[in-house]
């Protein structure tokens, strides 16, 4: 029998398995990843993340993502915090800084003194092909929030990818935001065709938000950095937020610091904590 070792991982209570693929075998299983991730029964996890031999020179890692429902998703802000921390503690890398490749691009998180993680996200995506989005007969591109309609209710939303998709809400209180029930029927809405992730934000003010998404294939979580990311990317294009300064993202499991202006790549600081290591039989 095969024993697999595993750390347990969170940030801001997004939660993570994190297993070393570098220094033992582990092929992903739908079925298995499903099985882990259960509260009750298994490990608990929103996502798991594996780390690999990078693919491509001047590359350090591979990150790959699995969700909940155990489907390979393209980004995770949160998983790539504890993923730099990840490699540091487990002595992959003497880096503070590394070059990451993922399913959707390269991604450069950095291990701060202070212990929070820095981490570019790269540039945000905004044609509708490329989130992806699907455009109506009447619709052109280039628009900054789109209307979408969920039965007989409808909302306006922005479209933004940071390497997997996002919409996001603007609502009045995030407290009483309709997060179930937009996050749930947009999974399957046939204008995402990679379904998609949902944000409901609240503008306090220019550097200050609240924010709640629900994510494709685990539900709503404590917290997601690719959804902090997008809701503030929204929020300055809308001119809502502070462009090329810090916003605060206040999310369910505690603040991530993100900042972004036109043209140039979006920067996310918050933190990464490992809980435990374990090992399980395959």
């Amino acid at each position: 029998m095969t024993t697999l070792k595993f750390t347990k991982m969170h940030g801001l209570g997004n939660d993570f398995m994190v297993i070393d693929g570098i220094n033992q075998t582990f092929t992903p299983d739908e079925k298995q990843i499903v099985a882990w991730s259960n509260r009750f029964t298994g490990i608990g996890f929103d996502q798991l993340l594996l780390v690999e031999r990078a693919q491509n020179e001047g590359v350090d890692f591979r990150y790959r993502i699995f969700n909940a429902d155990g489907g390979e998703v393209e980004q995770c802000g949160n998983g790539a915090r504890c993923f730099v921390k990840f490699v540091s503690e487990k002595g992959l890398t003497q880096k503070q800084e590394i070059v990451v490749e993922t399913k959707r691009g390269i991604i450069k998180p950095r291990l701060n003194d202070n212990g929070l993680v820095t981490v570019n996200m790269g540039q945000p995506r905004f044609a509708p092909e490329e989130v992806p989005f699907m455009l109506r007969a009447n619709e052109t591109a280039g628009k900054k929030t789109y209307i979408v309609v969920n039965g007989i209710d409808s909302a306006e939303m922005s479209m933004v990818s940071m390497g997997n998709p996002h919409a996001v809400m603007l609502v009045d209180n995030v407290a009483t935001a309709p997060v179930e029930q937009w996050g749930s029927a947009l999974q399957n809405h046939e204008r995402f065709p990679a379904r998609v992730n949902v944000g409901f934000m609240q503008i306090v003010d220019i550097h200050n938000i609240k924010l709640r998404v629900f994510e494709r294939g685990s539900g709503e979580t404590q917290a997601c950095g690719t959804g902090a990311c997008a809701a503030v990317v929204a929020g300055v294009r809308l001119g809502l937020l502070a462009s090329g300064e810090n916003v605060r993202v206040s999310l369910p499991g505690g603040d991530l610091h993100i900042s972004w202006q036109d043209g140039g790549d979006v920067m996310m600081t918050g933190p990464a904590v490992s809980v435990f290591d374990g090992q399980i039989d395959l």
